[in-house]
């Protein structure tokens, strides 16, 4: 394959490179997760095509969990609970997702994960109580 470029690359660089008005990849495409980063980000081996994988990080549309290395008080400890609650979401999966887009933070897209139940997983970390609706802009984590 000398000279030529592996098709996950160019899968790669299509997802991170699209300008953001583009259309979105629809889905639903067929996912593994390899590791939960925290309470809204997973970093997923997703099947593009026949033999065809791309491990990305995706961060959940639509919501907003707290950070690991946050500075309010409590933030850290509420980050674990809410990683570990997608961990246990996710399971050994397959997952699926859908609505792909790119993030505005470069390296990760943006997409809905289905639990293999069919649920959507930001909508379980919400009903749980560990993640907040994603707003435009700054967030004000710590209350005044």
């Amino acid at each position: 394959m000398h000279g030529r470029t592996h098709p996950a690359v160019l899968v790669a660089a299509f997802l991170l490179a699209t300008p953001a008005s583009a259309e979105e990849l629809a889905g639903p495409y067929s996912a593994d997760i390899m590791r939960v980063i925290d309470g809204d980000t997973v970093e997923a081996r997703i099947r593009v095509f026949l033999g065809l994988d791309l491990t990305i990080l995706v961060r959940l549309s639509g919501i907003d969990a707290p950070e690991l290395h946050g500075k309010c008080p409590g933030e850290p400890d509420a980050a674990r609970v809410a990683r570990d609650h997608l961990a246990s979401l996710v399971g050994s999966g397959p997952v699926f997702l859908s609505a792909i887009r790119r993030d505005k933070y470069g390296g990760r897209v943006l997409a809905t994960l289905h639990l293999p139940s069919g649920e959507n997983a930001a909508d379980s970390l919400l009903a749980a109580g560990h993640a907040h609706p994603a707003t435009r802009g700054r967030v004000q984590r710590c209350p005044q």
